[in-house]
C-alpha cells in the first residue's frame, strides 16, 4: 500500500487544492478505508467561504480535509479491531463522541462537547481523499443492495429519518417540508414512506421535486391555505423558523434541522399559544442504521438526488457554487477519478 495519497485539502477560505498527503495507518480501534464514493454538503461549503461558525468557537481550523458522507471498503485494520472488518463495504457516523462523558454514556455521543467530527471538528481528516481512517466503533456494514452511491447517502439520509420520525407524521397526516435542498427532499421521502401526504415548499422552479413524485410542491405564493399537522424547516433561511410555527396546525409539529447563517427569531407566545412541540435535529447518528434498511428495502431511494460523480480536482468548483450534471441537489466525488 503506498505511503501517500491524493487529498482535497481546504488551507483557507476559497484556498485550496488537491495533494499529495500522506496516507493514513491504522492506529488501535482504527480501520483504514478506501473511500469509493464521498458527498459535498452545505457545511463543506461554509468551510469553503469562511463562515463555518467552528471556525470562529476554535473547533476546526484550516488546513483541513472535508468530507463526512462517504462509502468505502475497508483494507487495514488496528490493532484489537476484529479482523472480520478487512474487505467489508461500509459507512461511518459522522460524530465520534469520547464513549467517556456522560452524554455519551446515555447514548447521545452525536452531542458529547469533546466530540470529533469526521472532515469538519476536532481535526479528523474526512473523505475527500483516496482513504481514510476511523473508528472500529463508528463503522455500519453496507448489504449489497446498498452500493456506494446510497452509501455516501446514508449520513443525509440519517438527519432525514430522524427530521421525519421527529415530526410524527403518518396516515392521515399532512406535512409540509420547507427547503427542497438534499436534507429537505429526503425528509419528504422518509415522510412519504410513513405514509403521510407531503407537501414541498421552496424557492424557484417545483419541477424537480415534481419529478420525485411531490405533486403538492409549492411556492410562498402559491402555497394552498391548508392545515399542515407537522412542518420540517430544511433551509438556511432565518425567517423560516417563525414561518414554520405560523403554518403548522395547533397541537402540530415543528422540526428544525436547517441553520441559518444568522440568529432566528422566534416568538415563543406562538409555540405556547398554539400547543405546538417544537424539535431540533442535530446529527443523524441514531438513524444510520434505520436508513441502511430503509436504502436496502427500496423504501426510500434517493439515488435521482445525485447531479453527478466528479474527480477531486473538481471538488473547489463544486464548492465555488458551479452547478455539474443534472437538476439533483447533490454532487458524489469519486476520489480515484
Amino acid at each position: 500500500m503506498s505511503s501517500t495519497m491524493r487529498a482535497f485539502v481546504l488551507t483557507g477560505p476559497r484556498e485550496c487544492a488537491v495533494q499529495e498527503v500522506p496516507a493514513p495507518r491504522a492506529v488501535a480501534g482504527e480501520v483504514v478505508v478506501d473511500v469509493d464514493r464521498a458527498g459535498v454538503c452545505g457545511t463543506d461549503v461554509e468551510f469553503f467561504t469562511g463562515e463555518m461558525t467552528y471556525l470562529h468557537q476554535g473547533h476546526s481550523a484550516y488546513p483541513m480535509r472535508l468530507g463526512h458522507e462517504w462509502a468505502g471498503t475497508v483494507t487495514e485494520v488496528g490493532a484489537g479491531v476484529d479482523p472480520g472488518w478487512l474487505g467489508r463495504r461500509v459507512m461511518g457516523d459522522t460524530m465520534l463522541g469520547d464513549r467517556t462523558c456522560r452524554r455519551c454514556r446515555r447514548g447521545h455521543q452525536h452531542t458529547c462537547e469533546r466530540r470529533q467530527e469526521v472532515g469538519i471538528r476536532g481535526g479528523r481528516a474526512g473523505a475527500l481523499a483516496e482513504r481514510l481512517a476511523v473508528p472500529a466503533w463508528s463503522l455500519h456494514a453496507l448489504p449489497d443492495a446498498v452500493d456506494a452511491v446510497l452509501g455516501a447517502l446514508v449520513e443525509p439520509g440519517g438527519n432525514a429519518l430522524r427530521a421525519a420520525r421527529a415530526a410524527g407524521a403518518g396516515p392521515g397526516d399532512r406535512a409540509l417540508v420547507l427547503g427542497p435542498g438534499t436534507i429537505g427532499l429526503l425528509t419528504a421521502m422518509f415522510l412519504r414512506a410513513a405514509g403521510a401526504e407531503v407537501h414541498v415548499l421552496g424557492l424557484g422552479s417545483p419541477d424537480f421535486a415534481r419529478g420525485l413524485g411531490f405533486a403538492d410542491t409549492w411556492t410562498r405564493e402559491t402555497l394552498p391555505d391548508l392545515p399542515f399537522d407537522a412542518v420540517v424547516d430544511a433551509t438556511g433561511a432565518a425567517g423560516s423558523p417563525a414561518l414554520a410555527v405560523e403554518l403548522v396546525e395547533p397541537a402540530g409539529r415543528v422540526v428544525y434541522i436547517g441553520l441559518s447563517g444568522q440568529p432566528s427569531r422566534l416568538d415563543t407566545r406562538a409555540l405556547v399559544l398554539k400547543d405546538v412541540t417544537a424539535v431540533g435535529v442535530l446529527s443523524g447518528s441514531p438513524g444510520l442504521a434505520e436508513t441502511i434498511a430503509a436504502y436496502a428495502s427500496g423504501a426510500v431511494d434517493p439515488r435521482p438526488l445525485v447531479a453527478a460523480t466528479v474527480g477531486l480536482g473538481e471538488v473547489g468548483a463544486v464548492l465555488a457554487g458551479a452547478r455539474i450534471g443534472g437538476a439533483g441537489p447533490k454532487v458524489h466525488i469519486d476520489p480515484r477519478r
